[in-house]
């Protein structure tokens, strides 16, 4: 089943539920250029070219849930990775609800979410303009039913990790739901909160880990983020870089300490 208008989203979303398309992001960003409000909400049964961060395509089986936002936030691109942080969290708390009290579930920076150790969702934030200036296309998506096996990060769906039969309306609730309150959070709190949110929910913190930047690699132990979401990784006598966007990748290691700052 494909998500369908009668699904019960908050008054904030005001939803377009297409068939196939190219990407929920372009017709997102379409819409957005042509002065779409926020909250303008697409979803797809199927893509024909969903994508991810760094050019990288996203695999869109139909039974999966592919949705794409936009939000007109104050402060420009400077939003841009609080509202990552914010997507990342709710689907964080949506999918919680939906596995075994025991499943495994861990955010990786800068804004997957891992399930058993394997992604199970990924974010991807663009921008659009029109005449009343900036906004953000907030991409997601989430492997419902079934996920690609050539990828280079391991990959799962809810289906193989214990969650049953997922339909996309069901999952495309909840992610609205949690999105709005994290939202919202965000809005009248400021980053600080959500950073607080996402460390405890982050894998690998205190703990190696190996970032890929533009064919360069650096090997360190993950400190944490700072207060614009920047990855801190702690290279020793080289000290600790701050990195903005790249490639995470963990080792085998023992159950890591939580740093609170970098």
């Amino acid at each position: 089943m494909s998500p369908s208008p009668g699904a019960a989203l908050p008054p904030f979303y005001h939803w377009f539920a297409l068939g196939t398309v190219s990407s929920t992001n372009d017709e997102a960003l379409a819409r957005a250029e042509d002065g779409a409000a926020e909250g303008t909400l697409v979803t797809a049964r199927r893509q024909r070219a969903g994508r991810g961060r760094r050019g990288r395509g996203w695999e869109s089986a139909e039974g999966n849930l592919f949705l794409s936002l936009v939000l007109r936030p104050e402060g420009g691109l400077q939003a841009a990775a609080a509202v990552g942080f914010a997507g990342a969290l709710a689907v964080f708390d949506a999918i919680t609800a939906l596995l075994p009290q025991d499943a495994d579930i861990a955010l990786k920076w800068p804004n997957d979410v891992l399930v058993g150790g394997r992604k199970v969702s990924g974010l991807l934030i663009e921008e659009a303009r029109d005449r009343a200036g900036l906004a953000l296309v907030l991409g997601v998506g989430i492997n419902l039913a079934s996920h690609p096996l050539d990828t280079p990060y391991p990959a799962t769906d809810l289906g193989s990790e214990g969650a049953g039969q997922v339909e996309p309306e069901e999952a495309l609730e909840r992610f609205c739901e949690a999105f709005l309150t994290r939202y919202r959070q965000w809005r009248a709190h400021g980053f600080t909160p959500l950073r607080a949110d996402w460390l405890a929910r982050a894998k690998g913190v205190g703990g190696p880990l190996s970032v890929e930047i533009e064919g360069g690699r650096f090997d360190g132990v993950f400190q944490g983020i700072d207060n614009d979401g920047a990855l801190c990784l702690d290279l020793g006598p080289q000290g600790v870089k701050k990195v903005t966007a790249g490639d995470v990748f963990f080792p085998h290691f023992p159950h890591p300490r939580v740093e609170d700052s970098c």
